[in-house]
């Protein structure tokens, strides 16, 4: 039984003499089963204490570098701020990078300027294209731990990716606009808010696949660039329907949701399935006046727990262990709805 602790330590968490734990570690015998057990449950507590210990007084800036809409980075800066005080003794402050449209070349500069200065890890979403790659790798070489949230840069030096598995998420969205649909030849619209993000690339990728495979009745038409923006992403949907009648339903994996929503309805167009992503303020008051069908959720706090701790593991707070995988996908309706 391998740990760092003295004998008598660990007879004195278990409550038992230090003869017995010494058997109990050389595999002599002659312990009770029970007894066993109640000395490797000591030596567990005894490695979440000194877990503890280290963590004491440690203080960790983080940096959120965030290219979203604003209901989103709000939501992932509610959800770490929510999750910072969960980790004490541990101390954790962010600093906040949030922007619906940056440049790369901005995203370059700002990654820069961050290492120059100095933090305790970054949390990344930004476009997978090779600047960005090659800057991730820059911080990390200088002792940065970069986590990636929501869209990876898996070709980047990146510590850890954090958030679903996106080409399954893809795939979950047409199983269920393929079944509520039942059959029906139809278009169905697919919105992506742009096509430099991996995220939104492998939701696409995945409802392809699975419509293809599963309902091969069922059309797509791509509609890209709006940034999630409500307004320019209107525009494009208001297109979209005007020149094409068979839309029928929609798959919005870049948001803007409330201007979808409007569009259908200006165009006196029927939607008869609507998936979405993420359960911001927009998508809650739509789910609830059902005004679309159901979105796919996974628990953002969570995540921001799970991007801290890999933090800390890299600044060697945390003993290494197995990563966590992806977060789990959860199908919201009107009637399930967590918040």
């Amino acid at each position: 039984m391998s740990h760092p602790f003295l004998v008598k330590d660990i007879a004195q968490q278990a409550g038992v003499s230090i003869a017995t734990v010494d058997r109990v570690l050389h595999g002599r015998g002659g312990v009770r089963q029970h007894t066993v057990r109640r000395i490797e449950q000591a030596i567990r507590e005894l490695e979440t204490q000194r877990s503890q210990l280290g963590l004491s007084g440690r203080k960790f800036i983080l940096d959120l570098v965030m290219e979203a809409p604003v209901r989103f980075t709000e939501a992932v800066r509610a959800a770490l701020e929510a999750e910072m005080p969960g980790l004490r003794p541990a101390v954790f402050r962010a600093r906040h990078h949030l922007v619906e449209v940056r440049a790369v070349a901005n995203t370059v500069s700002l990654l820069d300027a961050i290492a120059r200065r100095g933090t305790n890890g970054i949390f990344l979403k930004a476009p997978d294209v090779p600047d960005v790659t090659a800057v991730v790798d820059r911080v990390v070489r200088s002792g940065i731990p970069v986590v990636t949230l929501v869209t990876d840069l898996p070709n980047s030096r990146r510590l850890a990716y954090v958030g679903v598995d996106n080409r399954a998420a893809g795939e979950t969205a047409a199983y269920l606009i393929g079944a509520w649909l039942g059959g029906r030849r139809a278009d169905v619209l697919v919105t992506l808010s742009s096509n430099r993000f991996r995220g939104e690339e492998e939701r696409e990728i995945g409802f392809r696949r699975a419509l293809r495979e599963h309902f091969p009745d069922l059309g797509i038409v791509d509609v890209s660039e709006g940034h999630g923006i409500d307004r320019a992403t209107g525009e494009l949907i208001r297109t979209a329907l005007t020149n094409n009648p068979n839309i029928a339903a929609v798959y919005s994996i870049g948001g803007g949701n409330a201007s979808i929503v409007q569009a259908f309805a200006e165009l006196k167009r029927p939607c008869r399935v609507f998936i979405g992503h993420d359960l911001d303020a927009d998508n809650l008051e739509l789910l609830r006046s059902r005004r679309i069908s159901a979105v796919l959720y996974h628990d953002l706090r969570q995540d921001m727990r799970t991007a801290c701790v890999h933090i800390m593991r890299a600044q060697g707070a945390l003993p290494k262990s197995v990563a966590p995988g992806a977060s789990n996908i959860q199908i919201i309706t009107p009637f399930n709805m967590p918040i």
